[in-house]
């Protein structure tokens, strides 16, 4: 499999020579290829030659928060410029630290949704709060494999926690933060009701 996605990578300048020499040439790019980079990984933001030692410090903290994972873009600058970085600090950093935002989006909802329980829309509103862009909220909701109803259940049960709620105020509460009412009727269900 790996040759088979190096061999896309080949160059196919030398075409019109021998069938020969197309393998040693492939062979030949495929090694090279393979000792630089891993076939998965995503190429790196070339660093600008003339970033300032902030600047390149401001990026090796933000790739040492992406590793950590659920950090939109402009919470990652938000937490370089509370590390002190100043704002073009921080932006490099954001700019260049090579990060999937859909995925870090994804992270930030599965946190979310083990710690709590969110309905869909509640959970893109979460994300957005956390500066997702509306594109990114949305892919973490749609990816995230939440089983909406379940997580209505946990909604109603902490809801019931915190206060006493008669059936229909419940359902009311739950459809308030973006359950459906199918939703909501399955949490109120869950605890009792």
């Amino acid at each position: 499999m790996l040759a088979l996605s190096l061999a896309g990578c080949s160059s196919t300048s030398d075409s019109t020579s021998a069938a020969g020499d197309q393998t040693q040439d492939t062979t030949t790019a495929q090694t090279d290829t393979a000792t630089t980079a891993p076939v998965d990984a995503a190429p790196a933001p070339a660093e600008d030659s003339n970033a300032t030692t902030g600047e390149k410090n401001a990026l090796k903290s933000a790739k040492s928060y992406i590793e950590m994972g659920g950090f939109s873009h402009d919470g990652l600058v938000d937490q370089l410029k509370y590390e002190n970085y100043s704002d073009e600090e921080a932006a490099y950093g954001a700019d260049h630290c090579g990060a999937d935002w859909n995925d870090q989006a994804l992270q930030s909802a599965h946190s979310y949704i083990d710690m709590s329980g969110f309905s869909y829309s509640g959970l893109i509103d979460q994300l957005k709060y956390s500066k997702f862009t509306d594109d990114q909220a949305k892919y973490a909701a749609d990816n995230c494999g939440a089983d909406w109803n379940e997580q209505a259940a946990r909604s109603a049960q902490s809801y019931s926690e915190m206060s006493g709620f008669s059936r229909d105020s419940l359902i009311e509460q739950l459809q308030y933060e973006g359950y459906t009412a199918e939703q909501a009727a399955y949490g109120a269900k869950a605890v009792g009701y």
